[in-house]
């Protein structure tokens, strides 16, 4: 395990290299962006507003190109924002507890493998809720809170290469039950559905040999009944809230 210990922000500082190499730590990352784009509809009118919350190194924007939309990226770390930006991203740093944009400002909020890196979950709901205007869609990925997922994440996950060691710390996963309550507090009714990475894309990236020589993708996300690894969630705000 790092020296400073599960999920300190500043392993994504050590890693920065990672984040657009192929087959790299963050490999699997590149999956879940292509994932959660499936599930973005073009913009409603041109310029709409998506905000990226926890955007990284901005690896959701290939995958918005010829959407519409106005790409805001939000991340605490420099390293990350500045290879946003290289990709087109507005980069604003900031804190998901506490989002620098106004309320209702944003069309399409996306929150992509970050709620199990949050200290304070509710705060963070909260947030992207707040910011997103009535009518507007929530997107995100996340790990669920159990035995199963703490082990396929953690324990075998850092043993094999799917995570890099000590990036996760199993305490802040996420029960979806407990996620789709948060969010129904503030107005989003949130659906969710299971997701897991394709077997021969594990493969090819575990296994050097097998890889193909285009550089493109190793594997993808594909969607599964089970939510007890990881799953996606995906819901607009009310209206107006009763």
């Amino acid at each position: 395990m790092p020296s400073n210990g599960r999920n300190d922000p500043r392993q994504y500082d050590d890693l920065a290299d990672h984040w657009w190499r192929p087959g790299g730590a963050f490999e699997l990352l590149h999956w879940l962006a292509a994932a959660r784009a499936a599930l973005i509809p073009p913009a409603r009118v041109p310029g709409a507003v998506l905000v990226d919350a926890g955007c990284g190194g901005g690896l959701l924007a290939p995958h918005l190109r010829g959407k519409g939309y106005r790409h805001i990226g939000i991340d605490l770390r420099v390293s990350g924002l500045t290879q946003a930006a290289f990709r087109g991203i507005r980069p604003v740093r900031g804190d998901v507890t506490a989002i620098p944009l106004a309320t209702g400002s944003a069309d399409v909020v996306v929150a992509g493998e970050i709620l199990e890196h949050v200290t304070d979950m509710p705060a963070t709901v909260a947030e992207l809720c707040r910011v997103l205007r009535p009518g507007g869609l929530l997107v995100l990925d996340t790990v669920n809170d159990n035995p199963l997922s703490r082990f396929v994440t953690v324990t075998l996950g850092e043993l094999i290469g799917l995570a890099p060691v000590g990036l996760h710390d199993p305490a802040l996963f996420v029960d979806p039950r407990r996620l789709t309550a948060e969010c129904a507090a503030h107005g989003v009714r949130l659906q969710v559905r299971g997701a897991r990475p394709s077997l021969p894309g594990i493969v090819r990236w575990l296994v050097p040999r097998s890889r193909p020589d285009s550089g493109g993708p190793l594997g993808r996300i594909v969607p599964t009944r089970s939510t007890a690894v990881l799953y996606q969630g995906y819901g607009r705000k009310a209206e107006e809230l009763a």
